[in-house]
């Protein structure tokens, strides 16, 4: 740090410390008389045991009390605790020897080692790139899965939602995707996870290879909900940090929906009424603040996954149509096609790629549209077919997309450890389906 810099540093400390004392607390928040501070800021909760104290952030105030939420859990906690305020909001740090860990929502290691020197603080809270400054995406992303790279061609800097109910094969994906991902970082968030999986993901899923150029972000379940909305923000804050320095990053959280749930309870426990399903309006403020700090810069690009839990496979319950909106596209994995079978269960005619035009050439988006219509065709014929009520000959676009069915279910499966290139699937679709019949 330059000496003109540390003179500035030292001007802008307060000398005097702000102190106030736990009154009560009542579900999830902690109320205090005390100490001065403001929205988002940080305080450190001594608890009259002497035990290890407790980090809290300050998250509004009723009448003449701070209303906190802690990060940790609120053990030995009691009426006259006393309350430090930081005077700064949780900053993390970041840094290439970041690469190959795993740390929590506060960006501590979470095997309890020490972190690397060289790492410099960013906040886990910072404003989207201008829109005005955000280039354009204009550059393919080969991701290896052919159903994606064909018919939903992505760009480097792109946002993707997958939605998904339970086990329908979201995670798989995304093992696909950080297996055979170009991007020169990974940052994975895993935000509400059960915390044996967290293990099964980095072990089974990342592999060491994987590990090598990843950084892995976990709030589990079990944490409290201030840690799981922060394991969101410090994951994206570590993304971009690299996205700063240049690099491609690719962030996969793993899920929004745990992110929005976290976000009601603390939006419950300080008394905002509930709205649709019980989501509190702080949620749809948070979801675009959150996903559209991801995408292009002027120094390099983020491209984002992020998986929506949808409840019941409803797609238009809040959270999906709210994320959305934001997104520039998703991808729907269809239970009906898992059942049977079929991976990567996405349902192609539901998902789309809003920056696929950009990307692709005339014979791919030909041969991706005739590909689209034949599936399409099939699918509203295919309980007549199915019962033996459609007779051959009956339409000529029916028995063509019949005939077609088999090249197509081989195009859009394939196997978990199988990775093609974007150039051979190119050619592979424009081959098979560039010339309509």
């Amino acid at each position: 740090m330059k000496a003109a810099d540390l003179v500035n540093e030292i001007h802008t400390l307060n000398p005097y410390k702000q102190y106030g004392k736990v009154t009560r607390v009542v579900g999830l928040t902690i109320e205090s008389k005390g100490p001065r501070t403001s929205v988002g800021e940080l305080c450190f909760i001594y608890p009259e045991g002497g035990s290890k104290p407790v980090l809290a952030e300050v998250v509004g105030f009723k009448d003449k009390y701070v209303q906190l939420m802690p990060l940790r859990h609120t053990v030995d906690i009691s009426p006259g605790s006393l309350v430090e305020g930081a005077g700064k909001p949780l900053q993390v740090k970041s840094g290439t020897g970041l690469i190959g860990k795993v740390i929590d929502g506060t960006g501590q290691p979470l095997d309890g080692s020490k972190l690397p020197d060289g790492l410099v603080p960013v906040p886990t809270e910072a404003e989207p790139p201008n829109p005005l400054l955000r280039p354009r995406i204009n550059e393919p992303l080969s991701l290896g899965i052919k159903a994606v790279d064909g018919l939903l061609t992505m760009g480097k800097g792109q946002r993707i939602g997958i939605f998904a109910g339970s086990g329908v094969g979201k995670s798989t994906i995304l093992s696909m995707l950080t297996r055979h991902s170009e991007a020169d970082v990974n940052v994975i968030a895993l935000i509400g996870e059960r915390g044996r999986e967290v293990k099964d993901f980095i072990e089974r899923d990342l592999g060491e290879e994987g590990m090598k150029k990843s950084v892995v972000v976990v709030a589990t379940s079990d944490q409290p909900a201030l840690m799981r909305i922060k394991g969101a923000m410090t994951a994206t804050a570590v993304a971009e940090y690299f996205r700063d320095q240049g690099k491609n990053v690719n962030l996969m959280m793993d899920s929004v929906t745990r992110f929005a749930m976290a976000q009601r309870e603390i939006g419950l426990a300080i008394g905002e009424p509930p709205t649709t399903k019980g989501y509190t309006p702080s949620v749809f403020a948070m979801l675009p603040k959150l996903l559209e700090r991801s995408g292009t810069s002027e120094n390099g690009t983020i491209t984002a996954f992020y998986t929506v839990l949808v409840d019941g496979d409803d797609l238009n319950e809040p959270i999906a149509d709210a994320v959305r909106g934001i997104l520039d596209g998703h991808f729907v994995l269809d239970r009906k096609l898992a059942d049977k079978g079929h991976y990567p269960a996405i349902n192609v005619l539901r998902s789309i790629s809003r920056v696929m035009e950009d990307l692709v050439d005339k014979d791919h988006r030909e041969a991706a549209e005739n590909l689209r219509h034949y599936l399409s065709t099939y699918t509203e014929s295919e309980d007549l077919i199915n019962i033996g009520a459609y007779k051959k000959g009956s339409s000529k676009e029916i028995d063509q997309a019949v005939n077609m069915q088999p090249k197509i279910n081989q195009f859009l499966q394939q196997d978990t450890t199988e990775m093609q290139p974007l150039a051979d699937t190119k050619n592979e679709l424009t081959a098979q389906f560039g010339k309509g019949e």
